[in-house]
């Protein structure tokens, strides 16, 4: 069984334009957000039966913290991946299945995260707003089914 979840940062703050967009942290709704959404995830995969094996994420500092979060209720230190910031869904997708373990969490930002987890749920999934989580599993034990295809070619008919 092979398993994704991604989770888009948590609400930032954009109360100093000087700041850096990397260095933006997150505002009072992301820092209780986060943790919300992080036990919510725990008690999920629990009852699943579902153990992560690795948690990536952003070195953005809403992207780190928001990890933070998630990384204590699941007890899991994130791993930092620079090439993670600004990222489209093609890299996040690869990244994970880089890690040759069969569950990847991925922290990370939009376009990217919202393009993907469209993609990988056939668009049922539309906009990943702030502290979202998506999680897909495939029955087969490795990540040839999930990236079969460049989620960045992927395209949806839409009416």
């Amino acid at each position: 069984m092979t398993t994704l979840v991604l989770v888009r940062h948590a609400k930032s703050d954009w109360g100093s334009p000087s700041l850096d967009d990397h260095d933006r942290p997150l505002n009072a709704r992301g820092m209780r957000d986060a943790p919300a959404q992080a036990r919510r995830l725990a008690a999920a995969l629990e009852a699943s039966d579902v153990r992560l094996d690795v948690l990536l994420s952003s070195t953005a500092l809403r992207a780190r913290t928001t990890a933070a979060f998630f990384g204590a209720a699941l007890g899991l230190e994130p791993e930092f991946d620079p090439d993670l910031y600004g990222a489209p869904a093609s890299r996040l997708l690869a990244a994970a299945a880089e890690r040759g373990v069969d569950a990847v969490m991925v922290v990370a930002h939009d376009p990217g995260m919202t393009v993907l987890a469209e993609r990988l749920s056939s668009g049922a999934i539309g906009h990943m707003p702030t502290c979202a989580v998506a999680t897909f599993r495939w029955e087969t034990p490795d990540w040839d089914v999930a990236t079969a295809v460049d989620p960045d070619e992927w395209s949806f008919d839409t009416p």
